[in-house]
C-alpha cells in the first residue's frame, strides 16, 4: 500500500508491506537503482546508509517494537530513500510513530517557513525526531514503571515484582538491541546528508544526534535503576527466605526432644523408668513440654525467634 503526500514540489511516499508490482513502479518512476529496489523486497538484517551517484540516499534503521504495536518481532525496520525533493519510507509492519506522523502531517509546519527553500530533508528530520521521541516516551513510561516497582518492593511484594522486573528488563533489552547500531549509522549518515542537502542541514543533523544521545542516556539510566532494583529485590527475597528457613529449623529443633522422648518411652524394653507408675503419662508429658519450653526460652533469649 502506498500513501502519497505532496507540497511545493516535495513528495513523501509512505509504503507499507510493498508488493513486487509496487516496488517495480517506484523503481521506474523514481529511477531507483536495481540494488535498492531488490533490498526493498524483504526486510534487511542490518542497518546502513548508502549514498548513490544518482544523488540518492538509501538508509535502513531499526526501531524497538514495544507497546501499542502489532509486531511480534523485537524491532521494526524503516527504509528511507532520499533525494532532494522526494522521501520514500518503506516499512513491513505498522510503526506507530510513523502512523501518527502521517495522521498529523502538515507540511507547512514541518518545512519550517523561514524563507529557505524546502526540501525532503526537512520531512526526514521531523520524521526521525518523531521516531526517536516515541522511544523517549517509552523510556519515560518504563521509568514510571520502575518507580512503581520500587514502591511495591518495599511494601513486601517482592515475589510479584520478579515478573514485573523481568518484563521491564525485556523491554529495555529490545531498546538497547535496536539502538545499538544507530550511532555508527548516524556517523556515516552525516557526510551523506550534508552532500545531499548542503551545509545548512548541519543544525538538523546535530539535533538528531542530540536526541539520539538523549534517549541513549535515558536508556542507560533506566538500565542502572533496573539493575539496582533487581539486586535489592533479590536481597530482600533471600533475607525473607532465610528467615523462613531459620524459623522452620528452630521449630524442628524445639520439637526434637518430643520425638526423642516419644521414641525412648516407646521402646519395647523389659524395664523403662516411670512406666507403670501412677500418673506416668502425665509425668512424661510434663517432661516433654518442659524441655520444649526451655529450648524455646533459650532461643528467645538469643534473639533467634
Amino acid at each position: 500500500m502506498i500513501e502519497r503526500y505532496e507540497y511545493s514540489g516535495i513528495t513523501w511516499l509512505d509504503v507499507l508491506k510493498p508488493t513486487s508490482e509496487e516496488i517495480r513502479s517506484l523503481m521506474y518512476e523514481y529511477q531507483l537503482p536495481p540494488t535498492v529496489a531488490e533490498e526493498l523486497m524483504l526486510p534487511s538484517l542490518r542497518p546502513r546508509a548508502e549514498l548513490h551517484p544518482e544523488g540518492l540516499l538509501y538508509l535502513v534503521l531499526h526501531f524497538p517494537a514495544l507497546r501499542h504495536t502489532n509486531s511480534q518481532s523485537r524491532s521494526q525496520e524503516v527504509d528511507f530513500i532520499l533525494t532532494r525533493d522526494t522521501l520514500i519510507t518503506v516499512r513491513y509492519d505498522t510503526v506507530d510513530a510513523l502512523h501518527k506522523f502521517s495522521k498529523l502531517f502538515e507540511v507547512r509546519s514541518i518545512l519550517l517557513d523561514r524563507g529557505e527553500v524546502p526540501h525532503a530533508g526537512h520531512i526526514f528530520f521531523a520524521m526521525v525526531m518523531k521516531l526517536y521521541r516515541s522511544i523517549g516516551h517509552e523510556l519515560d513510561y518504563l521509568r514510571d514503571k520502575l518507580e512503581d516497582i520500587e514502591k511495591h518492593i518495599f511494601e513486601g511484594r517482592e515475589r510479584e515484582m520478579v515478573v514485573a522486573l523481568s518484563h521491564t528488563s525485556r523491554d529495555l533489552l529490545r531498546i538497547k538491541q535496536a539502538l545499538f547500531t544507530h550511532e555508527p549509522v548516524l556517523e556515516s549518515l552525516r557526510e551523506s546528508l550534508l552532500a545531499l542537502f548542503g551545509a545548512e542541514f548541519e543544525n538538523e543533523l546535530s539535533t538528531i544526534e542530540g536526541e539520539f544521545y538523549r534517549i541513549s542516556s535515558l536508556r542507560t539510566m533506566n538500565g542502572d535503576t533496573l539493575w539496582e532494583l533487581r539486586k535489592t529485590n533479590e536481597d530482600l527475597l533471600t533475607t525473607k527466605q532465610n528467615e523462613i528457613m531459620k524459623k522452620l529449623t528452630l521449630l524442628a529443633f524445639v520439637t526434637l526432644p518430643l520425638s526423642v522422648m516419644a521414641g525412648l518411652f516407646g521402646m519395647n524394653a523389659q524395664y523403662i523408668p516411670l512406666i507403670g507408675n501412677p500418673f506416668d503419662f502425665w509425668v512424661i508429658v510434663l517432661l516433654m513440654v518442659s524441655s520444649m519450653l526451655l529450648l524455646a526460652a533459650y532461643f528467645k533469649r538469643k534473639g533467634w525467634f
